[in-house]
């Protein structure tokens, strides 16, 4: 698969998701078989961008190619400015969201909210696709209800300005994300459309994958949520391609990943802010891996990196020497 000038290593990508698909795990899925992992949803307003926050979302020192980032918003110029910026930054493709059905978002006109409004959305995309110079792609919804799925409609309308490759997640924005995400929209999209397209939405494993690419004809599949907590499942997904099968990573495997991504979390935001985010993706690694059981207590509240990074190591060290006790 090609996006502009890049040829893709697989038809696999990490899906954009605000608090979680910072450097740090971007670099992991991307050394675990996703070809491209954008970035956490940036503002197009770039008042708001000299904040730690906003500036660790900005930040691509040595990421991998090809570099991504999503930009949400609802103003047709500060899109477009907002996608100018991030390029002379070093970003090589801009992805717009259309997807995000958070309710701060879009009481702003923003995210999936912009659905509702196809003059507005071929408003931002032309002047978006006209300001970065680089190639551009679209993450949406079905639509913002039941009773009004156009992504097929915003689909013909963003290949026609000359949109790069587009994400469909299987739900509507009212349906944030309950119930069973639908791929028949994907499949609508993908028979309309000659650009590549991605299908988003409840693939949570090899077999999953390969299915829903054969329903809908995708040229690729985008994994969100699956990998909080299992960054594995891109080289099980990307071994299904090849018509083998990757077991899953056995817990000192798993040791290894989990204190590798710390020790990056420590390097990227410094010990504080590290050791806090460190926390969710704790808690995800261990959730994923039932034996591991409850983390200790201490887990959730200790400050210090090398304390945290030292009890995480031993907890699970632990556990493998009793399961190879009990072996």
């Amino acid at each position: 698969m090609k996006i502009g000038p890049f040829t893709l290593a697989a038809p696999l990508a990490l899906a954009p998701m605000a608090g979680v698909t910072d450097q740090p795990f971007r670099r992991l899925c991307r050394r675990m078989g996703a070809a491209i992992a954008a970035s956490e949803m940036v503002s197009s307003d770039a008042r708001l961008w000299n904040t730690s926050k906003s500036r660790h979302r900005l930040d691509h020192r040595g990421e991998p190619e090809p570099r991504i980032v999503q930009i949400a918003g609802g103003d047709p110029g500060m899109m477009a400015d907002a996608a100018r910026r991030n390029v002379e930054m070093g970003a090589q493709l801009i992805d717009i969201n259309l997807g995000c059905p958070a309710r701060k978002v879009c009481n702003h006109a923003a995210g999936s909210a912009l659905m509702r409004n196809i003059p507005l959305v071929r408003e931002i995309l032309a002047a978006v696709i006209a300001a970065a110079g680089v190639p551009v792609t679209l993450k949406m919804r079905t639509g913002w209800d039941q009773d009004n799925r156009n992504a097929v409609a915003i689909a013909r309308i963003a290949q026609d300005l000359g949109i790069a490759a587009l994400a469909v997640h299987g739900r509507t924005r009212e349906d944030f994300f309950d119930g069973d995400a639908e791929h028949e929209t994907a499949a609508a999209v993908k028979r309309t459309v000659g650009i590549p397209v991605f299908v988003n939405g409840d693939i949570d494993s090899a077999a999953k994958a390969l299915k829903v690419l054969e329903q809908t004809g995708a040229d690729g599949v985008m994994i969100g949520r699956a990998a909080q907590g299992r960054p594995w499942i891109f080289r099980e997904i990307l071994a299904s391609f090849s018509g083998t099968t990757v077991a899953s990573p056995a817990l000192a495997e798993v040791r290894d990943i989990m204190l590798s991504h710390l020790e990056a979390l420590y390097s990227f935001y410094g010990e504080s802010q590290g050791v806090r985010v460190a926390r969710k993706h704790l808690g995800w690694y261990c959730r994923r891996h039932p034996e591991v059981g409850h983390l200790p207590p201490e887990l959730l509240t200790i400050g210090s990196a090398r304390e945290q990074l030292s009890l995480a190591g031993a907890f699970l060290s632990g556990l493998i020497g009793q399961h190879a006790c009990a072996a």
